[in-house]
């Protein structure tokens, strides 16, 4: 069986001839199954992300010299990401070779350790140790009352999500997709049959069949330095790289994990009223992304990210204008509620367009056997920007003053823009085949000369 690009199921052409096989996912109660536990990954991450920065607040109760160190209070937060660039650097290939399932439960297991260890602490290194451990977890899976040593259950109660995925994982099977890869076909019906109506069902099994060999010829002979010597593979990881890049250099886990402390900065010093303004920040966090579930596939990516660089941009500038006049006016309260709003725009635009967008995008723009190579090669750009940023706001704020920092954070963004504006491509209801289509056409234009591309190509892979 021929399968075209018009006629691979699931793309728009497949639709287009089989309206009655498209699929509701909200309607198939295994599939938002399968959604749902693959989901816990994400919040791992999030809960974990959120938490550091209310409980950093105690730790510096706790701990003097935590209280007395930019450095350790830089270092406990960003050890978590120092971790998950070493699992996202792995996480690639422990998908590949023993799939989604066994790596996500391997990455729960490292996550509750590291959650236990942090809980009982005894001293910031051991603390650190534990971020470290959380941090791998994070990567390969890639993600109160205040009195004290409340952080201790703040931090400890993170591996809960961990112990729930890793029990509900053991009932799922595997990717139906790696299954035909590693030629275990019959199981990878059996989860394709819960999945697609028996008309569509006949097509996927086709599909997948017919890819499954060529890809694992192609896998087998992908390394991680042929993603440069590929023009069309380079160009479409320049775009996901330098997304994710941009995500983080915008200052967003700037602001994630140091809500609290740039509250405290602003003029509100009470652990319990920061604690509170940031809380409202991270609710406006959750209600955007959720608002992002939703135009990401109305408004589209591209624009959906361009529309939120542009509100980023005018929040980092009130957030730096608040911060000058603060300190130099004698109405520093009328300032901090104004920074405090500069941070509740700057998320309420962040989280539903730059929040999601660069990794929705990374999941639809690599040809089939760059995926994982590529996937992991992104989530390791995001993860080493994440720890630059984390690493060295407070250090910089310390030493140009906060208001410089958001300017120099304002910049970023406005090169994030152009950058957006200029090479990402929309990718809103295309295939891979298709998306692949337009890495060709920018590599070697529209109607590139057969021989002439056959040749480039070969070289680019010798």
């Amino acid at each position: 069986m021929t399968i075209t690009m018009q006629s691979t199921p699931g793309s728009s052409g497949y639709l287009d001839l089989y309206p009655e096989r498209k699929m509701s996912f909200f309607k198939n109660p295994y599939i938002l199954g399968l959604a749902s536990v693959a989901g816990i990954g994400g919040l791992l991450f999030g809960y974990d992300t959120g938490v550091i920065s209310g409980a950093l607040l105690y730790i510096k109760d706790d701990f003097e010299e935590v209280r007395n160190s930019n450095f350790l209070q830089e270092t406990i937060v960003s050890m978590a990401i120092a971790g998950a660039i070493v699992g996202a650097a792995a996480g690639g290939w422990i998908n590949d070779a023993y799939g989604r399932k066994k790596a996500t439960l391997f990455a729960d297991i490292i996550f509750t350790l590291g959650a236990i260890l942090m809980a009982a602490a005894p001293d910031p290194y051991v603390l650190i140790l534990g971020r470290l451990l959380v941090g791998l977890g994070v990567g390969i899976a890639s993600v109160t009352a205040p009195v004290p040593g409340t952080w201790r259950w703040m931090l400890g109660v993170s591996g809960v999500p961990a112990v729930v995925q890793f029990v509900l994982m053991l009932f799922l099977p595997e990717s139906p997709r790696w299954l035909f890869i590693k030629n275990r076909k019959n199981e990878a019906v059996d989860v394709l049959c819960k999945i697609y109506d028996p008309a569509r069902l006949e097509d996927e099994v086709d599909f997948l069949t017919a890819q499954s060999e060529q890809e694992r010829q192609k896998r087998s002979n992908i390394k991680f330095w042929h993603v440069f010597r590929s023009k069309e593979t380079r160009l479409a990881f320049l775009v996901g790289g330098g997304l994710l890049a941009f995500q983080q250099f915008t200052g967003i886990n700037t602001v994630m994990y140091y809500s609290p402390t740039i509250v405290q900065m602003a003029g509100f010093h009470a652990n319990q009223l920061a604690l509170l303004l940031s809380l409202i920040v991270a609710g406006m966090n959750a209600a955007g992304t959720i608002l992002g579930i939703y135009l990401i596939d109305h408004a589209g990516r591209k624009k959906l990210a361009l529309c939120s660089l542009g509100g980023v941009i005018a929040s980092l500038i009130i957030l730096a204008v608040a911060f000058y006049k603060q300190s130099s006016s004698s109405s520093s309260e009328l300032y901090g509620w104004l920074a405090i709003l500069g941070l509740a725009l700057y998320i309420g635009f962040f989280s539903p367009g730059m929040g999601p967008v660069p990794w929705t995008v990374n999941s639809e723009i690599y040809p089939e056997e760059y995926r994982g190579v590529c996937g992991g090669m992104s989530a390791t750009v995001c993860w080493v920007s994440n720890l630059i940023v984390s690493e060295t706001f407070l250090s910089i704020a310390e030493g140009i003053g906060i208001g410089s920092t958001f300017l120099i954070l304002a910049g970023i963004a406005v090169a994030a823009l152009l950058f957006v504006l200029l090479y990402v491509p929309e990718t809103k209801g295309l295939t891979f085949d298709e998306v692949e289509v337009i890495w060709r056409e920018r590599a070697w234009g529209k109607n590139p000369n057969p021989n002439t591309q056959t040749l480039l190509e070969q070289g680019s892979h010798s």
